[in-house]
């Protein structure tokens, strides 16, 4: 037997002014679209905004369904519409934000595991790393430099 062990390191932002100016409106755009979602049942609002690497930035708001499994977040949102628009270009960077409408969200809330592993499929598609930066409706804005920080055990075509 061995134990495996991984680490994973982010930056933490304080606030979106200590951002890269170009991050902060990504971010801004994200923030933007979020107040757009169709967060009926769960009153969870969540905005992405995707910057690629022919210039456009690709956005996504989360999507309900009263059949839960039906519905889409916004990181997937965002993805599949970059896909189908431009299907040869890289993602480079990836702005998420969320926000409830009961409560204030302050700590950076990252993508959920269905969408992590829509954004692995694109990292691995497209052989580059894709910059997640991440945050609330406030505070805090988390960055990780590719989605192997936060999904270290990825699954790929390999395994098929």
């Amino acid at each position: 037997m061995k134990e495996i062990s991984f680490t994973s390191s982010f930056l933490s932002y304080n606030s979106l002014e200590e951002l890269p100016n170009d991050i902060q409106t990504l971010m801004n755009e994200a923030v933007e679209v979020r107040k757009k979602a169709y967060a009926p049942y769960s009153q969870f609002r969540v905005g992405a905004a995707l910057l690629l690497d022919n210039g456009k930035i690709v956005l996504g708001s989360n999507q309900e369904n009263a059949a839960y499994p039906s519905g889409l977040c916004a990181e997937r949102v965002a993805i599949f519409h970059a896909g189908s628009i431009y299907p040869e270009a890289k993602i480079l960077k990836m702005a998420i934000t969320a926000a409830s409408d009961i409560n204030q969200t302050k700590a950076p809330i990252p993508p959920c595991g269905s969408c992590r592993q829509s954004i692995a499929e694109y990292e691995i598609k497209q052989d580059t790393p894709i910059e997640i930066y991440f945050m609330g409706e406030i505070g805090e804005i988390y960055k990780s430099e590719s989605l192997k920080n936060l999904l270290p055990f990825m699954f790929d075509k390999k395994f098929l």
